[in-house]
């Protein structure tokens, strides 16, 4: 199997078989040798019915892993890029933000020597075309600004649900992944750039979609964020030239 595609579930049943026909369309269309891994994480809806009854092309590989409870965005996703086949694995959002189109402009990155290609809504040749709530837009610039001063990195966009990884890097980085929530992402780019993997950007095209299964509308949650993203160099402090894989 050359490449994986990895797509986190919880209650997507109203989103999730447009986003198979679109992304098992391309690749169709393109020839690619791949499989479609969706990680229903604990979903109380028919995710899993509509996933394991989706008619893609024969050529293409589509499987549902469930679990329960829900567990998190960050615990579905390293669940299934452990389980991936591909030599090259993305992982991408339910709710079909970024298209599939932009996989070759990952592929190219990845191509190029990068270990991890990541897409950006925040270096130039991005696009948003339909954007979040001008609040959410300047918590996401704030926090995005502690949590590079934290972790010692330049990131612009770091939580954009649309990244690749060469096999090696996958196993390597989420095995070592310990947080669940969607501060996973910080955690697996900080490992990335203490165990000296290429991390490569590119720009997309990204439209927001309403009714995101993950919402900060308390002060609590919030915060959450905040004391999750806090313990990532804590987690990783012993982590040594001797862990490079």
């Amino acid at each position: 199997m050359s490449f994986s595609i990895v797509i986190p579930a919880y209650n997507e049943e109203d989103r999730i078989q447009k986003t198979l026909h679109e992304t098992a369309a391309w690749l169709e269309k393109n020839a690619m040798d791949a499989e479609i891994l969706v990680v229903s994480d604990g979903s109380r809806d028919g995710t899993r019915q509509v996933v394991e009854t989706f008619k893609g092309p024969a050529s293409l590989t589509i499987r549902c892993l469930e679990y329960f409870p829900n567990r998190g965005k960050g615990y579905a996703v390293r669940y299934g890029m452990l389980r991936a086949m591909g030599e090259r694995i993305l992982f991408m959002d339910a709710d079909y933000s970024v298209p599939a189109s932009f996989i070759p402009r990952a592929m190219e990155e990845m191509d190029r020597g990068a270990d991890i290609a990541m897409a950006s809504r925040a270096i130039p040749g991005a696009d948003i075309s339909r954007h979040q709530k001008p609040l959410r837009e300047m918590a996401g610039k704030f926090y995005t600004l502690i949590q590079n001063f934290y972790l010692g990195m330049d990131y612009p966009d770091t939580q954009c649900g649309f990244k690749i990884f060469s096999r090696k890097a996958s196993q390597n980085l989420f095995s070592r992944q310990q947080l669940h929530s969607v501060i996973f992402d910080p955690e697996i780019l900080y490992l990335a750039r203490r165990l000296n993997y290429r991390v490569a950007q590119f720009p997309v095209t990204w439209t927001h979609q309403e009714n995101s299964r993950i919402k900060y509308d308390t002060l609590g949650k919030t915060l959450a964020v905040f004391r999750e993203l806090f313990k990532i160099r804590g987690l990783h402090k012993k982590l040594g030239r001797h862990d490079i894989g």
